[in-house]
């Protein structure tokens, strides 16, 4: 797995002035050119003012105009990139508007370009907001997985953009912003490639491999992977329970970042089920090859471990990953069947495809050691919140509202939307057993928070939040600055919460 980052590099200077293959401005939809797209325009005898007039190009979000001003400028094409309206912009617009430009270069064949920062000027970012959206949008756009192509493979694509930036006070914020931005970047493509590898080749052992690099190659990072031996000596019935119908043997993956630091732990928990056959409880054949990322939720956990260590936040930080397979065979676990959990609460097994909820009991459970000052799991966790809120909000249920609203806050920040559901007793109700503490499913009705609902018996003693993520994670339809298939949700918006973090 080789994670690709394109380059992007800062220089002080004038954009009309830039030669190569492309430069990249933009345009507020209903205003003429002004600034940096001013003078480019001018350089090029008025091209951009022409296309407005004519109504070719309205600045629309998103929208995007390409020219090719021949003698007039050095470089060989100019993309112009719509803003939308003044009054909307925002930071998610100056993504939105790098991702479509490296998009459309990428596309057409372009290696190298420079643009400016979109929204720095008269969108008023300030510049390292600006700088930092730009890179890692840019970044996250150009993400391709062709890891399995066997013709074609890399020969086209964006190599190099260059921050082209006026200001010379500004080129060190710039720079600095930009290196964030790539390290968020790189962390999300990690997750967006173990997303998308197959699940041949993503199994527990690949994320425990890859959890093993990462501390390796990391700074301040431990990693420690406890084998199924490890888990039956502390009494990890659930998860060996789910584990048992596959021949991949299950992991449970301890990260840590900067133990040294002297307090209690952020932790991170994400759900590992690299591949959800439903168990007994068979999935229907249609769509289950989506299935290898029931997994992204540990993908976001080990994305989001990666990039706080590239940054160097001055935080401690844990990441737990639970990660098993979830097939049939004579051994694997049935309705009907009590697990007893590593808290020694009992779960009776009403439908074996309810399984995430189980593996994450025990590492909610397990989380408790660490005395965190707060824990986060993520998980595609259930249908029923694809339901509820589609593909375009995270589900989050909480204990703390605190800790909620640092999440929530974290989420507009990175436009990784969550959306807080009632976690009222009536829903705990539901999961009540006859024959055991509780069992793993409460029926349709509010299926989503009687899953959450569970975890909560098993997230006790610290601040706790959860995020479905199971409308999110992946996706059928490409936007800006994410392509199909596994978007590794969840990353950024983790890596925020730890950059906002309050000291302790």
């Amino acid at each position: 797995m080789a994670v690709r980052v394109i380059d992007i590099t800062v220089q002080q200077g004038e954009i009309q002035k830039r030669s190569g293959e492309a430069i990249v401005v933009n345009l507020f939809e209903g205003m003429r050119p002004g600034g940096a797209t001013a003078a480019v325009d001018g350089a090029a005898g008025g091209l951009i003012s022409a296309a407005v007039d004519s109504g070719d190009f309205t600045g629309k979000r998103n929208q995007t105009l390409l020219l090719y001003p021949g003698k007039e400028m050095e470089a060989s094409r100019i993309l112009v990139v719509g803003l939308g309206r003044k009054e909307e912009f925002s930071l998610e617009v100056t993504r939105q508007a790098a991702g479509t430009a490296a998009r459309k270069l990428q596309n057409l064949g372009v290696r190298q370009a420079s643009t400016i920062l979109h929204g720095s000027g008269a969108g008023g970012l300030d510049v390292a907001d600006a700088a930092e959206a730009v890179a890692e949008a840019s970044a996250m756009a150009c993400y391709r997985f062709d890891d399995y192509k066997t013709g074609g493979k890399n020969k086209k694509g964006l190599r190099r953009l260059t921050v082209v930036e006026r200001d010379r006070r500004s080129i060190p914020a710039v720079r600095r912003a930009v290196r964030c931005g790539l390290h968020i970047a790189g962390a999300t493509c990690l997750a967006r490639d173990l997303i998308n590898q197959p699940g041949n080749t993503a199994t527990p052992t690949y994320l425990a491999r890859t959890a093993r690099r990462i501390a390796r190659e990391g700074e301040g990072l431990r990693c420690q992977v406890l084998d199924e031996a490890g888990m039956k000596r502390l009494g990890m019935g659930a998860l060996l329970a789910v584990s048992r119908g596959s021949v991949e043997p299950a992991r449970f993956i301890v990260l840590e970042y900067n133990r040294k630091a002297g307090h209690n732990p952020l932790v991170f928990v994400g759900k590992g089920v690299t591949f959800d056959s439903g168990g007994i409880s068979i999935k229907s054949g249609v769509g289950m090859d989506d299935m290898k990322c029931d997994m992204s939720g540990a993908a976001a956990v080990l994305g989001a471990m990666q990039a706080i260590s590239s940054l160097k936040l001055s935080l401690y930080a844990v990441g737990l990953v639970p990660a098993t397979e979830n097939l049939l065979d004579g051994k694997a676990y049935k309705p009907g069947d009590i697990l007893e959990t590593l808290s020694g609460k009992t779960i009776e097994i009403l439908n074996t495809d309810a399984e995430g909820r189980l593996i994450l009991a025990d590492a909610l459970t397990y989380a408790a050691r660490f005395k965190p000052v707060a824990v986060v799991d993520l998980a595609t966790l259930t249908g029923a919140c694809v339901t509820a809120l589609g593909h375009h909000a995270t589900g989050m249920m909480s204990t703390d509202d605190e800790l909620a609203n640092s999440v929530r806050a974290a989420g507009e920040r990175t436009a990784e939307r969550v959306w807080p559901l009632p976690l009222w007793d009536e829903y705990r109700e539901q999961i009540r057993s006859d024959v055991a503490d509780m069992k793993n499913t409460g029926g349709r009705p509010g299926g989503a928070i009687t899953a959450a609902a569970l975890l909560a018996e098993f997230a006790q003693g610290y601040p706790w939040v959860h995020l479905d993520i199971a409308g999110t994670a992946w996706t059928k339809k490409a936007r800006p600055y994410v392509p199909k298939g596994g978007v590794g949700v969840g990353v950024r918006l983790l890596t925020q919460l730890a950059r906002d973090w309050r000291k302790p």
